[in-house]
């Protein structure tokens, strides 16, 4: 799965109807539903508010909505171009200013679906990689050290924790946790073990 890194819009015009598609981070419906909210109340004077979101590390929380357009003509072709991009985390929104001409079903649905797809070229994204949050703790004469060899490496060092002992906190992928296990032992002489905790999914730039 994919996410995009930051907001953006894009207006797509088409027989003088106005599409301004809107895309945002959300993290749950609460937000989604916020972001949508807004965006009426910024466009207010536009006819339609059409939007589709999809969330969930796995994309499986999917909504969308026509708001008064012909039934799938809006809110689904949205949603399509998300699922087809593999994007969660976002929430879409085009709002809509009626240009005079009827656009038929097929029209809307390129309106629509083509708007989100250029707002999608517009924003930068990040691939969601599963990681394995992975903790070992070390004296303080050889933390630096460590430090160091873990940053020098590549591993995504995200806590250090200062106490008796100092504790890291390492992103490593799945498919690298056996290889993590030996690197350690290595850069330590067999002093620290690494402790497997959650999965994470990190957000490497495209």
């Amino acid at each position: 799965m994919r996410a995009i890194r930051r907001s953006g819009e894009f207006e797509l015009e088409i027989k003088r109807s106005r599409f301004l598609c809107a895309l945002s981070r959300a993290e749950s419906e609460e937000q989604a539903r916020e972001f949508i909210a807004q965006r009426r109340r910024l466009h207010h004077d536009a006819r339609h508010h059409c939007s589709a979101y999809v969330l969930g590390a796995d994309g499986r929380t999917q909504r969308s909505s026509d708001d008064g357009e012909p039934g799938g003509t809006a809110g689904v072709p949205m949603l399509e171009v998300l699922r087809h991009n593999e994007i969660t985390h976002v929430v879409a929104v085009v709002s809509r200013y009626f240009g005079g001409t009827l656009l038929g079903a097929g029209g809307l649905v390129r309106a629509y679906g083509g708007a989100v797809s250029a707002a999608l070229d517009h924003v930068a994204l990040a691939e969601l990689r599963p990681m394995r949050l992975m903790s070992t703790a070390v004296d303080y004469l050889v933390a630096g050290k460590l430090e160091n060899d873990l940053r020098s490496q590549g591993f995504l060092v995200s806590d250090v924790d200062y106490s008796e002992h100092v504790r890291f906190v390492v992103q490593v992928p799945e498919q690298e946790l056996d290889a993590f296990d030996v690197w350690l032992a290595e850069a330590t002489g067999g002093a620290a073990e690494a402790v497997r905790g959650e999965l994470v999914h990190a957000e490497v730039p495209l």
